[in-house]
């Protein structure tokens, strides 16, 4: 490994809660307001979250000037938002530096791309669940009757079977009771039909006819010719579409991988891309294995992300029961009445790459230089970190770093009684004198992409030599948090022009990461930075 490679951030891209590119972003974090908005997925509700700002169709031309026309609305019915707006965040990284579209293309298998999320496309498997359980049901309610089920009928003569259900008459119609014997009574039922056995051997028959080994249209046809036999197999017996019928195939085209893959689809990247998920701490982790890949020469550059997809009610509920989640319909800020915290939806994309390397090309670094990046597990509980955990990311990210040149941090800060804890555990590893930020309160929190929006605020603020405001006052602060006698970053912010900055991330089950940067030295990058690369076909 070359430690001697230093890495640069070459692109950016943001989607999150009232900001639908980085521009807009970068603009809101100025003011020290909240980005949060009622969610309505209860109808009303006491939940806030941070919903996306985002349309897909803002990228329309960008596709057109590279695709053929259909490929936008592939795109369009296929995915679902978290792959959306991932899609959109890197086409905002590709506008930054000109040429680098081209550039990323021309690397062959040295470019890579790291995208990952953290509970997935749960809005495309939750409408598709929904869908199977509604033709399931409606399936067994047609074969299991009595003119199609022969032990049923035994059943209802008098031949009764010991291992069936109680029989949903006993209830009241319409109680829960009644739904919940209802279903049982017909699952068991139309497992035991035998005209759905019939039924089942004629659509075997139409299944096993082999597919011609000729061209594709002529296999497409024989598809097709299936699909209609089966079509008039359920026309002739009267019943629903089946079950395995219900579900969109779009359930796999939004699995964790896809938005890497559909970055390197849609980048002509062609190195390996797949997704690296670690909950709360993933953007680290993937910018972790990125800096490891160039260092050892496997990459000279990464396309590196997180995406989730916008506020769910399954995954409030989740929150909601493991005790995390604030639900007085306020914001709730780090440090202060720890309440809890909110979920939001977003994307955040990076290029990073060997930055000697990327300036000879004319790439102008963004942000500041990432110095160091550290990984680890706490091995101890699902989700309450631990103080070694952390502490162990923090000093293999600060290996090259003495602590007091440290002079900001971003905490995890969930705004739960684990941010007293967070501050001790990290006092302990860097010194008094450390300005922190917690940014939740602000935008919610991604489950993979808070900490890149975190990290992404920090890099555009002290690159400028300033720390952007935080909605907090000395008086704000919780008890638990005030006792130790941090310094916290207040609602007007400050300047800020020296010194490292730290970002630490913890994950649900116990994985942690920690990245260290430094604004770069305006005479190394001019003195290494090749007249820009021309003008590509990018449109920004």
């Amino acid at each position: 490994m070359d430690a001697r490679k230093r890495i640069g951030i070459f692109g950016w891209g943001v989607v999150a809660p009232k900001s639908p590119d980085i521009a807009a972003f970068e603009r809101n974090l100025e003011h020290a307001g909240s980005w949060l908005t009622p969610f309505r997925g209860f109808g009303p509700s006491n939940f806030l979250v941070g919903y996306p700002e985002f349309d897909f169709e803002t990228y329309h031309d960008w596709f057109d000037q590279r695709f053929p026309p259909a490929k936008f609305k592939q795109l369009n019915d296929k995915m679902g938002p978290m792959v959306l707006s991932c899609i959109g965040a890197f086409i905002q990284s590709l506008t930054q530096n000109p040429g680098i579209e081209e550039y990323l293309h021309s690397l062959g298998t040295k470019a890579h791309v790291y995208i990952g999320t953290g509970l997935g496309e749960i809005t495309v498997t939750a409408a598709e669940t929904m869908a199977y359980d509604r033709a399931l049901r409606k399936w067994n309610e047609f074969w299991a009757t009595p003119e199609r089920c022969a032990a049923l009928r035994a059943h209802a003569g008098g031949a009764h079977d010991p291992e069936a259900p109680r029989d949903p008459g006993e209830f009241t119609i319409g109680c829960e009771e009644w739904i919940d014997a209802k279903h049982a009574w017909e699952e068991f039922w139309a497992a035991k039909s035998d005209a759905l056995i019939e039924y089942l051997a004629e659509a075997a028959d139409i299944q096993s006819e082999p597919v011609p080994p000729s061209s594709g249209s002529a296999k497409l046809s024989t598809i097709r010719q299936k699909l209609n036999k089966v079509r008039a197999l359920n026309k002739k017996w009267g019943c629903p579409d089946e079950p395995w019928a219900a579900v969109s195939p779009n359930l796999l085209w939004n699995i964790a991988n896809i938005p890497a893959s559909q970055v390197s689809m849609i980048g002509r990247i062609v190195g390996p891309a797949f997704a690296p998920v670690a909950a709360c701490a993933s953007f680290g982790v993937a910018l972790k294995m990125a800096v490891d890949a160039i260092k050892l020469g496997d990459a000279k550059a990464v396309v590196v992300g997180m995406t989730d997809p916008p506020p769910h009610p399954l995954v409030i509920s989740a929150f909601y029961n493991a005790n995390v989640l604030s639900a007085d319909a306020d914001v709730s800020r780090p440090l202060t009445a720890l309440k809890g915290t909110h979920i939001a939806g977003g994307s955040c994309v990076w290029i990073v790459g060997d930055a000697e390397e990327l300036m000879a090309q004319g790439f102008r670094p963004l942000g500041m230089e990432i110095v160091g990046v550290g990984t680890s597990s706490d091995a101890h509980h699902i989700i309450t970190p631990s103080k070694g955990g952390p502490q162990l990311a923090m000093k293999q990210a600060m290996e090259d770093v003495r602590a007091s040149e440290v002079t900001t941090w971003d905490m995890h800060a969930t705004a739960t009684p684990g941010d007293a804890t967070e501050i001790v555990n990290s006092l302990e590893m860097l010194h008094p004198g450390v300005l922190f930020t917690a940014r939740k309160g602000t935008f919610g929190h991604g489950m993979s992409v808070g900490g890149a929006w975190e990290l992404t605020a920090q890099h555009l603020g002290m690159s400028k030599g300033r720390i952007y405001p935080i909605p907090l006052t000395e008086g704000d602060l919780h008890a638990d948090v005030k006792i130790h006698d941090a310094k916290f970053v207040s609602a007007e912010g400050c300047t800020l022009d020296h010194g490292y900055s730290g970002k630490l991330s913890m994950g649900v089950g116990g994985i942690n990461s920690c990245v260290i940067s430094r604004r770069w030295d305006e005479a190394y990058v001019e003195e290494h930075l090749a007249e820009p690369a021309e003008e590509a076909t990018l449109s920004s």
